[in-house]
């Protein structure tokens, strides 16, 4: 991501808190926790354009008003104090991909939005020389079989790097580096998929972060913002004790059985994975630099959804 789309990304994710704090603030206490990622994305904020702050502002309150119909606990004012804070960066490294936290600690409730400004990445994870992904996304440590069938290339991307080229100096990046690389990740998945039935599961919770949460994407040039529903595990949507919620967020299944993984058709860069249950996914592999690392990046989009799962359509006013 470039720092303008991080930075526009951050004030995004300042000006979903301060409407949600405006519009809580009018009938219920609430309070924002000044923590060092809220000052971070206030900054932001302040350095945009005047445009693009009524845009996002405008993308932000049609977001609000959706979810205040979809949780009632938000606003059922029980003598507490509600809570809203930006969580830090590191928390997606934890599994915890939710951008802003909406707490209220009395009834032990809280539920959390990931925030995307004109974009629907899932993750931006990496394949690294010597990462263990299969430890990491479904707690299966790699086989011998995949360290061996990766070594080459990345001893060809280490002298690559040791010569200080770029990687537009590559012969050929997509038949030495990305095509081996991939087949070697898909390899893998097909290899440990065959002894971990729940593999499927473990590695959708993995992309997707261990909480519930609602996604929101403002669409800027639609004037649209996009709201997507992850009640997987049955978190998302309760009602209050006074107050009824307006809209029912169905639970949805995560996956059991991987269906098919390979390239897409046409493609030297980009796996797809089809699971059970209507999720389908697409691993676009890339250098995220100008010169030879030895290191990918993976750019992962949701290209098919259980129906369970629903998207809200939100238009401004």
């Amino acid at each position: 991501m470039s720092s303008k789309s991080n930075n526009q990304g951050r004030a995004y994710e300042y000006i979903c808190l301060l409407s949600l704090y405006e519009e809580i603030y009018k009938i219920r206490p609430v309070e924002i926790e000044e923590n060092s990622s809220f000052f971070a994305a206030k900054t932001a904020f302040e350095t945009i354009s005047e445009d693009l702050k009524q845009t996002l502002k405008e993308s932000a309150l049609a977001a609000v008003y959706a979810i205040f119909d979809r949780e009632p606990l938000i606003l059922e004012d029980d003598s507490d104090v509600l809570i809203l804070k930006i969580q830090s960066d590191s928390k997606g490294k934890e599994g915890d991909v939710r951008d802003i936290l909406i707490i209220r600690s009395g009834i032990q409730w809280e539920i959390g939005l990931s925030l995307k400004h004109n974009h629907f990445a899932v993750k931006h994870s990496r394949l690294v020389k010597n990462l263990d992904f299969g430890e990491k996304w479904f707690d299966i440590p790699c086989s011998n079989q995949y360290w061996n069938d990766i070594k080459p290339i990345f001893d060809y991307l280490d002298d690559e790097k040791k010569k200080h080229n770029k990687w537009s100096d590559l012969p050929d990046k997509a038949q030495i580096v990305y095509i081996p690389l991939l087949t070697a990740f898909k390899n893998e998945i097909i290899r440990r998929n065959k002894d971990n039935s729940d593999l499927p599961k473990k590695m959708v919770e993995y992309l997707l972060g261990e909480f519930d949460f609602y996604k929101v994407i403002s669409i800027d040039s639609r004037h649209l913002t996009q709201i997507q529903t992850y009640n997987l595990r049955g978190t998302l949507n309760r009602n209050g004790i006074k107050t009824k919620r307006k809209f029912i967020v169905p639970l949805a299944s995560l996956p059991t059985r991987i269906v098919h993984i390979d390239f897409k058709p046409g493609s030297d860069n980009t796996v797809e994975l089809y699971l059970d249950g209507g999720w389908q996914f697409s691993f676009r592999i890339h250098n995220a630099s100008t010169y030879v690392e030895t290191s990918l990046k993976f750019d992962v989009q949701i290209v098919g959804m259980p129906t369970s799962i629903i998207s809200i359509d939100c238009k401004w006013n």
